[in-house]
């Protein structure tokens, strides 16, 4: 077979890109590298029985009473997570909030739809038990406020806590959950 212009310029143009795309797509995830912080934590399912953490790659917010003195964070999870992860097929965001506050929950809805498609977002409400159950089965140090946090949570496709090992330059910092209101908290372990 002789190598000419013509098949040199095809197989730049169409095998090697396959070929590039076949060893990419093969890769993990970042979330893959982050070890288990809690295992077997209580399935959202215990709030929301059409909804699940198996077989899910779920983030785990908690928006509280107060949601709009809150939604600020909701937009940082949107725009540095939720945006880079919405091609992966397991993908979502589980929004928990009191019942009672649907109305509030539906505006902040609707703001973060003006940005995004909301296709993988899921607003669920559940009672202060709930939540606070869902919340303490996570063993995070930091408290509910109002059944709010400002932590978001990343829950693997086997129900456990995922969150960054111990930091070792600030032993001070807590490792499970991410602050929505920093992004470089949010961006940190998506960067390695």
């Amino acid at each position: 077979m002789k190598l000419t212009k013509k098949r040199v310029v095809l197989f730049l143009l169409f095998i090697f890109p396959l070929i590039c795309f076949l060893i990419l797509s093969t890769g993990k995830n970042n979330f893959t590298k982050l070890p288990v912080a809690t295992a077997n934590v209580i399935d959202v399912s215990a709030i929301d029985v059409a909804k699940t953490f198996k077989g899910n790659i779920s983030v785990v917010c908690f928006l509280g009473e107060d949601m709009e003195a809150n939604q600020g964070g909701f937009f940082n999870l949107n725009e540095k997570i939720y945006k880079k992860f919405i091609e992966y097929n397991n993908f979502q965001i589980i929004a928990i909030y009191p019942e009672g506050k649907e109305q509030e929950a539906k505006q902040i809805e609707q703001k973060i739809s003006a940005f995004t498609d909301m296709v993988k977002w899921n607003f669920i409400p559940g009672s202060k038990e709930d939540i606070i159950a869902l919340h303490n089965s996570f063993n995070s140090n930091d408290k509910l406020i109002n059944l709010y946090t400002f932590k978001a949570f990343l829950v693997d496709k086997n129900g456990d806590l995922r969150a960054r090992a111990d930091d070792k330059e600030n032993k001070h910092r807590e490792t499970a959950g991410y602050n929505m209101n920093s992004v470089a908290d949010l961006e940190q372990d998506n960067e390695r």
